[in-house]
């Protein structure tokens, strides 16, 4: 018999066995110290029910610290012919570990690890697009002047401005902070206590579990808090994939931008590649990989709304393959905003694009404006300006005065940084880690 939480009185096909275990293993180290954690919370509410005595429940909690500082230290492995960290967990806390699994299945186990897992990693996700929002922030201010053609079907359309470039894209970032926020709602909710999906007859208390994990509440119905495996990962995949498309797009301006058919910025040279042949070569690589990265990523939503799109309610093992695309996409997505906030740093600004007197005819709407002002009809001054650029006439005036919000003259980046500023308050991170950190030091008193 091997080493199986389910096992009976026979063993599994070992081919069988290896299909049905695929990469779970390696999976699961994601959300190894967090199984550790949730298990720390289920013991004490367990001995606070009488289902464990005090001397169990000191052994257990000494026991999963111990597991814990392996975990940290990467001194943990799942051993070879062990299911998943469940069972590793349990195994490695002996005698004292078999009483551990009262009034749980593994199912809303790995449903509490994924959440602690989707937490703490959703705040590292938040602090690193807070990085790159402040630098775009910054370069936005720094080159609030600096006047750069506007584009409609890529057609040279009005004047623009590298501060509302910077600043487009962090404003972009506050609104993917939103949905980052309400990602962490959804996933920050207690599936504990739920056990296979029908609940329990032991007497089981929900809302200590709850508190000692520094949830917001609890999913309260059981077999909703089953239905919500897959569910919550999709919602906070798209929260991801929604940062991954504003980091696509401004990868695909820079690439563009880089260019010297447009020559509107350059990039660092340590952020670039060069050619096997052609000497005078320097490729925009990152940029490039990093729009290839941010394209899939936004594909990983579909992937697992078409793993999970077609099941009713109830557990089933097709869930598990949603790790294989869902765990990883968290350092992805990190290691992209952090290689994105370095090269923003230190791109370099052509402050002198406009003299070239191909993009004269975007101040044509400039001059349609001031003889308004002055009293001709808008209709008739548009035409008297498309005449005069028809047939040569037209002479461009490039003082720009736009002084509305959100404008050249007016780019209310103060206003973008607290609505950014209102979002990130509205994440629990302290008292969460305070909660985790009560379970790690004391064992959580209850």
């Amino acid at each position: 018999m091997g080493n199986k939480l389910w096992e009976k009185k026979y063993s599994v096909n070992a081919d069988v066995e290896k299909y049905t275990i695929g990469k779970d293993a390696e999976m699961d180290m994601y959300i190894a110290k967090y199984d550790v954690i949730g298990s720390m919370a289920h013991a004490t509410m367990l001995e606070s029910v009488g289902l464990l005595d005090k001397e169990d429940l000191e052994q257990i909690l000494s026991g999963l610290r111990d597991i814990h500082a392996r975990i940290e230290a990467g001194d943990f492995k799942i051993d070879p012919g062990v299911e998943d960290v469940h069972s590793q967990v349990e195994l490695m806390l002996g005698e004292c570990g078999k009483k551990l699994h009262s009034g749980r299945s593994r199912n809303d186990q790995v449903l509490v690890d994924l959440k602690l897992f989707i937490r703490a990693k959703l705040e590292e996700t938040v602090h690193a697009v807070k990085l790159l929002f402040d630098t775009l922030v910054s370069q936005s201010e720094r080159y609030k002047n600096v006047l750069m053609p506007g584009y409609t079907h890529l057609q040279i359309a009005m004047p623009s401005s590298f501060g509302l470039w910077f600043g487009a894209y962090a404003e972009s970032l506050a609104d993917d902070m939103q949905l980052l926020l309400s990602a962490y709602k959804v996933a920050n909710r207690n599936p504990l206590g739920s056990a296979a999906g029908y609940g329990n007859s032991f007497p089981l208390n929900r809302s200590m579990t709850t508190e000692l994990l520094g949830f917001d509440g609890l999913n309260y119905n059981v077999v909703y808090a089953q239905m919500g495996r897959g569910k919550t990962e999709r919602i906070v995949s798209q929260a991801l994939a929604s940062v991954a498309g504003t980091i696509s797009k401004l990868s695909f301006d820079c690439c563009m931008f880089n260019s010297q058919n447009f020559g509107f910025i350059k990039l660092a040279p340590q952020y670039t590649t060069g050619s096997s042949i052609m000497p005078h070569k320097k490729n925009p690589d990152v940029f490039e990989l990093t729009r290839a990265k941010c394209n899939r990523m936004q594909a990983i939503p579909n992937d697992i709304l078409l793993i999970t799109n077609n099941l009713p309610s109830g557990y089933f093992r097709d869930l598990q393959i949603i790790k294989e695309c869902f765990l990883p996409m968290f350092d992805e997505l990190c290691s992209v905003l952090q290689m994105v906030k370095d090269m923003m740093e230190k791109i370099e600004v052509n402050e002198h694009i406009l003299d070239n007197p191909m993009y004269d005819a975007i101040f044509s709407v400039e001059e349609v404006n001031r003889l308004t002002l002055n009293g001709t009809p808008f209709r008739e001054a548009y035409k008297k300006v498309g005449i005069d650029i028809d047939e040569g006439r037209f002479k461009a005036d490039k003082t720009v005065r736009h002084t509305h919000e959100g404008s050249i003259g007016n780019l209310c980046n103060d206003k973008i940084a607290a609505y950014m500023d209102s979002i990130l308050a509205q994440f629990p991170f302290e008292r969460v880690r305070e909660a985790e950190q009560k379970l790690l030091a004391c064992g959580a008193s209850k």
